[in-house]
Order: structure tokens, then C-alpha cells, then sequence
């Protein structure tokens, strides 16, 4: 996984891990979340991967949103 850059400085985010149509958000004290092209949609992906690639407002969209709309978790 790649460290999220985290711009703002106050994310919940740590890392990330994109790939072809998913991208996998590990959140600081908690599990990796797998977001898909099927849960919650191509759009949210390419979108989270833009904020993923750009290190900032990652957290803010997945909880403005995409909420709980993920795929699975890993631990």
C-alpha cells in the first residue's frame, strides 16, 4: 500500500492501494476498506483513486459520499 499524502494534515486516512476498477483505504487504528466498480459504483472508485493519487479530501468524500457502501473489509 501506498502512504496517503494527507495534505490537510487531520485525515483519517493512512493508506492506499489502487487497481483496476477498486481501490483499498486503510484508515489509521482500523480495518482496510475495499470499495469496487460494483460497491459503491465505477464513479466512486475513479473519483476516490483521483483523491487517493492527490492526498487530499479522500475522508471527506467517502464520508460525504460513500458511507458504508464498500465491498469488504480486510484486516
Amino acid at each position: 500500500m501506498e502512504r496517503y499524502g494527507n495534505l490537510s494534515a487531520d485525515s483519517g486516512v493512512d493508506a492506499y492501494e489502487c487497481g483496476p476498477g477498486w481501490i483499498k483505504v486503510r484508515f489509521r487504528n482500523g480495518p482496510t476498506y475495499v470499495y469496487d466498480s460494483m460497491k459503491p459504483g465505477a464513479e466512486h472508485v475513479t473519483r476516490m483513486q483521483e483523491l487517493a493519487r492527490a492526498g487530499r479530501g479522500l475522508s471527506t468524500y467517502i464520508s460525504q459520499h460513500v458511507q458504508k457502501a464498500f465491498a469488504r473489509t480486510e484486516p
